[in-house]
């Protein structure tokens, strides 16, 4: 795709998020199921924040990420480009005073990103968003520049291979014996290929947004590019006796050998 069809698919998505801020924030709180037993477990233990560091929230939505990272005992810098969800981010976050700072800034504009503060940050996270981003190596790029050395980059997404736009969930019934049984699964149609798709994050929501889906080595080959190193990846799925969502099909404990997403750890090489 050309610099003028990314930078229009790039701005579809931005108002998509403005006018989707309001209901997110209502759906979404201080986290879902997804965030609290999936997301922020591996996040944490990757992320390894200790007291007093400068950290950097890509893509922070509401702020549910910068105010779990200030609760650590760091000093977050938390960035959107929807300027909704900053609005609702600050009013989510006055009794953090100036442990978290916000800011209205495109994580695909690598000038935009550096004015933040070269060398600044002890690391970075981005939590579920870079599926929501026209192009990443921007932003790759100026962490680079952004990270003090050694520094690293923690993020998660919707696993490209089993939750991606181009799959279905289904549960199928499998007679096994005097027994039957119902199986789940995922049926995945697509993968390999670079693909941007309308979808919903949250059933309801005002208007859909695109979904930029990349395989896993185009996502590593951008990271490798812009000279991090990977160390650090957990693929996430539910635990067993975990209930299904609003459908009987969706995700839970019946898909717990399916992982719907996975986190990332990529380290700036100290030399």
């Amino acid at each position: 795709m050309d610099s003028t069809a990314l930078a229009r698919a790039n701005e579809e998505t931005k108002s998509a998020w403005n006018a989707n801020a309001s209901f997110w924030n209502e759906k979404m709180g201080e986290g879902n199921r997804f965030v609290k037993v999936l997301l922020w477990p591996a996040t944490e233990r990757l992320l390894e924040v200790k007291e007093g560091q400068t950290v950097l929230d890509v893509a922070c939505g509401n702020g549910l990420t910068s105010r779990k990272v200030a609760d650590l005992g760091a000093h977050v810098v938390a960035l959107d480009f929807a300027e909704e969800m900053i609005g609702i981010a600050k009013e989510r976050s006055i009794d953090y005073g100036d442990r978290i700072s916000y800011h209205v800034v495109d994580a695909t504009k690598t000038s935009d990103l550096l004015d933040l503060g070269r060398g600044k940050f002890d690391s970075a996270l981005c939590n579920m968003a870079l599926f929501d981003m026209a192009e990443i190596q921007p932003l790759l790029n100026a962490l680079t520049d952004l990270l003090k050395p050694g520094g690293h980059f923690v993020f998660s997404m919707m696993h490209p291979c089993f939750n991606n736009p181009h799959m279905s969930q289904g549960g199928e019934l499998q007679y096994l014996g005097d027994q039957c049984i119902t199986v789940y699964s995922v049926k995945v149609f697509g993968y390999m290929s670079e693909t941007i798709e309308p979808g919903l994050a949250i059933n309801g929501q005002p208007k859909p947004h695109l979904y930029f889906h990349r395989p896993i080595q185009s996502i590593l080959s951008a990271c490798f590019k812009a000279g991090f190193v990977l160390d650090g990846l957990e693929e996430r799925s539910f635990p067993p006796d975990e209930p299904s969502g609003s459908h009987p099909i969706s995700w839970g404990g019946n898909f717990s050998e399916i992982p719907p997403v996975m986190v990332f750890r990529i380290c700036k090489p100290v030399s």
